[in-house]
C-alpha cells in the first residue's frame, strides 16, 4: 500500500513538473486594448537554452536566398556601424546592388511596429510579435529582443524551417527555437531555445 501511494504521489508531481503558466495572446493595434487569460502549457521536450548551430540538422539543407533589386519605402536602420533596411515587414542587408532579405538582429530598433503584430505577455514582460520577430518597447522605439524561453505563440511565421536536434523536432524562425505544444486544447509553440551561431 505505501509503495502505491508513493507511486501515486511522484506521479501526481512528475505530471506538475511538466506543466507551465503563460499569458494568453491577443491580436492588438496601437489602438487596441489588450486582455490577458492565464493558460496552462505542457512541454514534451526540452532542449538547453543556448543551442550551438552545430548541433542544429536542418530539414531543408539549404535555404532559399529571396533578394530584391529595389526596396520602395525603406528605411534605414543603423547598427554596428553598418547600414540595414527595412520595409514591409521585413528586414534587408545589401550586397552587389541587391538587396537580401534577413532575420533582424538582436537591437534593431523602429519607431512604430509593424502591422499586426500581436501582444504576448509571459513572465511579466509585454513583447510585441510580428511574423516572428519579438520586439520589447523601450521609450519611444520598439526593440528587437530574444523571448524568454517558455515565451507561447499561436503560429510561427510562413518561412519557418523544421530543424532537429539530438532527434527530436522543434521548428525554428530567426534561430529561435520552438516546440509544438498544446494549450488548454490548442494548438501552439513554446519557446525553448535559442541557437547560437558558431
Amino acid at each position: 500500500m505505501k509503495a502505491f501511494i508513493r507511486i501515486y504521489i511522484l506521479s501526481v508531481l512528475l505530471a506538475l513538473a511538466f506543466m507551465a503558466e503563460a499569458s494568453g495572446q491577443s491580436v492588438g493595434n496601437s489602438n487596441s486594448r489588450s486582455t490577458s487569460v492565464t493558460k496552462t502549457a505542457t512541454f514534451k521536450k526540452t532542449v538547453n537554452n543556448r543551442v550551438p548551430s552545430t548541433k542544429v540538422t536542418y530539414k531543408t539543407p539549404m535555404r532559399k536566398v529571396v533578394s530584391v533589386r529595389s526596396v520602395p519605402d525603406k528605411k534605414v536602420i543603423k547598427y554596428s556601424g553598418q547600414d540595414y533596411y527595412y520595409a514591409n515587414n521585413k528586414y534587408y542587408t545589401q550586397s552587389r546592388g541587391r538587396y537580401i532579405v534577413i532575420a533582424p538582429k538582436i537591437g534593431f530598433r523602429l519607431n512604430s511596429l509593424p502591422s499586426n503584430y500581436k501582444r504576448v505577455n509571459y513572465n511579466n514582460y509585454n513583447y510585441y510579435n510580428a511574423q516572428g520577430v519579438f520586439y520589447v518597447q523601450t521609450n519611444n522605439e520598439y526593440e528587437v529582443v530574444e523571448p524568454e524561453i517558455g515565451t507561447i505563440v499561436y503560429e510561427l511565421p510562413e518561412d519557418y524551417e523544421k530543424v532537429a536536434i539530438d532527434g527530436m523536432e522543434y521548428y525554428e524562425y530567426a534561430s529561435i527555437l520552438y516546440e509544438k505544444i498544446q494549450v488548454n486544447g490548442t494548438r501552439a509553440y513554446g519557446v525553448v531555445g535559442i541557437i547560437e551561431m558558431e
